[in-house]
């Protein structure tokens, strides 16, 4: 992986380019709001900023994989692979709320070697590749490292996720309150906006009871660079769990142990 710092600075720059373009259509009263089959929301501009990224990858890498949320997957004839998401957060994105990104990942032999998180409404953008540091850019300043938090104690931490309704079943949801007890407050807006805040130091639990391997690829790379971690809520250090639990590390065992039996973890 000699080209990994290149290929950092073009995610990079094809994540910020794919997520201000859907800045064209954040607030627009026209957008046009669609149901996959799923139930979850997609709208133009996640289909055009993916299919940006498609377009620039394969001109730049033609011999890579790439598997995206809104166009399927291609195969890699060289052993990388390009994971995106185009709009992490489609349901704010399509409300008018800031906190939404455009998420792109890369794997090596099936490692997630490099992330990059752009927040376009919040003009953020944290990335990292593996032995390399993770980093946090704010507008147009230089970048600085982006590093998790040192919160010690439960009792002084800032407990994330998404809205309790999504922890489907009784045990995972009174896993969820017993830890928010013991926390110092929960907040439940979450997409990728809250795994950026862990890699930053600006909160210390995200968990997440249902995650696609693009909403998690980038992520993994960017906890582990930022000093933190991310893993499955069985303790896998993978992106394709379906779940995910990202801290700034000295809390994590303790949370995955929470977790790790609930009917969600499986």
């Amino acid at each position: 992986m000699s080209d990994l710092a290149s290929r950092l600075d073009f995610a990079v720059r094809v994540a910020r380019e794919a997520g201000d373009h859907t800045l064209r259509y954040f607030r627009r009263p026209d957008l046009e709001i669609e149901s996959k089959a799923d139930i979850s929301p997609v709208t133009r501009a996640d289909r055009e900023a993916e299919t940006l990224l498609t377009e620039r990858i394969r001109s730049a890498y033609p011999l890579d994989g790439i598997l995206g949320e809104e166009l399927g997957e291609s195969p890699s004839t060289n052993r990388y692979r390009w994971i995106l998401d185009p709009i992490d957060g489609t349901r704010s994105f399509a409300r008018g709320i800031p906190l939404f990104g455009t998420l792109v990942a890369l794997e090596y032999q099936g490692e997630n070697v490099l992330g990059v998180i752009h927040l376009p409404a919040c003009r953020e953008t944290i990335y990292a590749a593996k032995g390399q540091g993770a980093w946090w850019q704010v507008e147009y300043a230089a970048p600085i490292t982006a590093r998790v938090s040192s919160v010690n104690a439960l009792a002084k931490a800032t407990l994330l996720s998404t809205a309790p309704e999504g922890f489907a079943k009784p045990d995972a949801v009174n896993a969820l309150r017993k830890l928010e007890s013991e926390c110092r407050e929960l907040r439940t807006w979450g997409d990728c906006y809250g795994y950026a805040l862990i890699a930053t130091g600006r909160a210390d639990i995200m968990i997440d009871p249902r995650m696609a391997i693009w909403d998690a690829a980038a992520l993994l790379p960017i906890l582990q660079e930022a000093g933190g971690r991310f893993t499955d809520w069985k303790g896998r250090e993978r992106a394709d769990g379906g779940n995910g639990i990202a801290t700034n590390g000295v809390f994590h065992d303790t949370v995955v142990e929470r977790f790790r039996s609930t009917s969600a973890s499986s």
